[in-house]
């Protein structure tokens, strides 16, 4: 029987979404972090439970032939990226074995991924950034990421998924902060000032927004704030205050207040205009969201005088960029200033086909079911816990030809279409779209037909 801090051999066969090596000794899984698939090591037991345990790696006595140099000098701690440490093309291939044993073994169907797309850029690709603040061991002010699990801040110069020029804007407010006495927020005693630096970019447009949360209602000598930060980056547009006194994880607060510029920013995202405010959501990877909606779009194979449900559509993005394939867009989303969003979208690309209900997905699908409304396909992007029954059930009702599912937790995308596939639908096509490179995330895209015969 295995015990804490025996030191065995192992070889590394399998990686998890969480980044932990899986290695078997007389059968008994241990998971290890920051290993590779093929790694021969020297491990140090470090916890014994009854069906697993978890080691520690103390040495590579044969590296993978996946492994690469790591290019980031807090990898190892923080808790952002789990897949520095290997090859783009060797984190693709396991992501795509992650969606295919899904679909195996959670979805006992017979389907497999007919490629991974990836990522059109490796790094630099996030186009939104929430860093919190904290004190460094002088007690100076300080940015950077949490470690894994904790809300213990690692500092961190520069995030490689990150364009560089985040990097300028967040040491000039470093700055602008120690020039100012301003202080940090402290999660236990609940005092200081900053919480987190946000900023936002429009890939297309260029346009970059800076959003300071804070825990109080103003923040002092802000004018020095906006002249610093206009010299740093001349393509900042706006310059925002959120206002968040609630204590816990919850980033924003609900008050936005303009400081200089513009409220929001702009982006065009398959050639549709987005209005991009701290508020509002928008895909993080914009080129990816681009390859995501383009294979939704495949799948939906939508026709001219086709209605088009999208449920669960958010500020619109996804059914929007499909509209001039449709006759009708019909876009279900439960949060208002969502479907707000989603309503002055449209209008402001003179998208003239589309209706937005403010709702509950599966109770406006019912609804719609009642009213004798057939949709042609049906999109839905669910959030990760995945489709309500209710919408299961709808989607019998409704009875689309075609629905498409974008997912960005493959576990339950598997779960829902087995059940989709009781009431006479099944995949067709399955694909993943990396849009997180070096993260544990991956989306997928089904497309499910109607079986005449059920």
């Amino acid at each position: 029987m295995l015990k804490k801090n025996d030191i065995l051999t192992l070889t590394v066969t399998d990686l998890t979404n969480e980044g932990m090596g899986v290695a078997k000794h007389e059968g008994y899984v241990l998971f290890i972090p920051k290993t590779a698939v093929g790694d021969v090591i020297r491990a140090r037991v470090l916890k014994v439970l009854s069906s697993h345990g978890f080691a520690k790696c103390e040495e590579i006595l044969t590296p993978s032939p996946d492994r690469q140099d790591v290019d980031c000098p807090v990898f190892t701690k923080c808790g952002g990226c789990l897949f520095r440490h290997i090859r783009y093309d060797a984190e693709l291939a396991i992501k795509k074995s992650w969606v295919d044993e899904h679909f195996r073994r959670i979805g006992k169907l017979d389907i497999a991924c007919d490629t991974i797309i990836p990522s059109p850029a490796e790094n630099g690709y996030r186009n939104k950034a929430q860093i919190p603040c904290g004190e460094d061991k002088e007690g100076n002010p300080s940015f950077g990421f949490f470690a894994p699990h904790s809300h213990r801040i690692i500092p961190c110069d520069h995030c490689r998924l990150q364009p560089d020029f985040y990097a300028d804007i967040t040491r000039t407010v470093e700055a602008w902060m120690k020039e100012c006495a301003v202080r940090p927020y402290n999660e236990e005693t609940r005092k200081g000032t900053l919480r987190h630096l946000f900023i936002r970019d429009g890939r297309v447009s260029g346009e970059v927004m800076v959003c300071l949360v804070s825990n109080s209602e103003k923040l002092p000598h802000t004018d020095i704030l906006v002249k610093k930060l206009l010299q740093t980056n001349p393509k900042i547009a706006s310059i925002v205050l959120n206002v968040n006194k609630k204590p816990g994880n919850e980033i924003l607060g609900g008050k936005c207040v303009t400081l200089w510029g513009k409220p929001s920013i702009r982006d065009t995202l398959c050639g549709v205009s987005f209005d991009i405010s701290p508020l509002s959501f928008y895909q993080v990877n914009h080129d990816g969201a681009e390859v995501l909606y383009r294979t939704a779009a495949e799948f939906a194979a939508l026709s001219e005088g086709d209605t088009l449900l999208d449920l669960y559509c958010g500020v619109g993005t996804i059914g929007l960029s499909m509209a001039n394939k449709a006759g009708k867009l019909i876009g279900v989303e439960v949060i208002p200033a969502a479907v707000e969003n989603a309503k002055e979208n449209a209008k402001r690309n003179g998208i003239a086909n589309a209706e937005f209900i403010c709702a509950d997905a599966g109770e406006a699908a019912t609804k719609l079911a009642a009213e004798n409304m057939k949709p042609d396909v049906v999109i839905v992007d669910p959030p990760r816990k995945g489709c309500g029954e209710d919408v299961i059930e709808a989607m019998k009702t409704l009875s689309p030809k075609r629905i498409v599912m974008v997912s960005c937790n493959s576990a339950t995308a598997a779960r829902d279409c087995a059940r989709l596939s009781e009431i006479g639908y099944m995949p067709t096509k399955l694909r993943a779209v990396d849009m997180f490179p070096r993260t544990g995330h991956v989306e997928t895209v089904v497309c499910l037909k109607r079986c005449l015969d059920n």
